[in-house]
């Protein structure tokens, strides 16, 4: 069986995830793995779907059609996933939020030939002072050949810069 990847994006309204779904379903996909959330009024998934090679363009044309309900979607080019190379690290991070946090994190990250697999953001108010504050939790991809300690060290040093507190961890 082949896959697809599909992201999908809509203004938020119960029922979506079922719409979808069951036009997956209704098409011979298996619904493999996915990432939704919403925000700010919207919500937004990527989805991995099992399905055979020739029934790939009916469920494509299918899962276009949801444009009538207000379902947008985008398919990713069907490339081979590369063999893993390295290991996943977890990394949380907290810190005075400000303009170019996330850009100078993940310049640093991808410097070191670090892949971000997954990051989650928010900015909400310390406990204490009410100051916000930005949080970030991510699952990291790192290089076999890179020692955790020397991406601890690069990462301390923009910590320092950016007054953030930061834990790495190996998964």
């Amino acid at each position: 069986m082949d896959h697809i990847v599909v992201t999908v994006f809509a203004a938020d309204r119960p029922g979506l995830v079922e719409r979808i779904a069951q036009c997956i379903g209704d098409h011979q996909g298996n619904w493999l793995e996915s990432r939704m959330a919403r925000m700010a009024g919207q919500f937004t998934g990527i989805v991995r779907i099992g399905i055979a090679i020739e029934q790939q363009a009916e469920l494509k044309k299918a899962l276009r059609e949801l444009a009538v309900h207000g379902i947008q979607v985008l398919f990713a080019e069907n490339d081979i996933e590369p063999t893993a190379v390295w290991k996943h690290i977890n990394m949380e991070l907290v810190g005075n939020d400000r303009p170019g946090i996330v850009r100078e994190i993940t310049r640093l990250l991808a410097e070191q030939g670090v892949n971000v697999e997954r990051l989650v953001t928010d900015v909400r108010p310390a406990p204490m002072s009410s100051e916000m504050l930005f949080h970030a939790e991510a699952i990291l991809g790192m290089p076999l050949t890179l020692p955790l300690e020397t991406l601890q060290k690069h990462l301390e040093t923009l910590a320092d810069d950016l007054m953030v507190e930061l834990v790495l961890k190996e998964d």
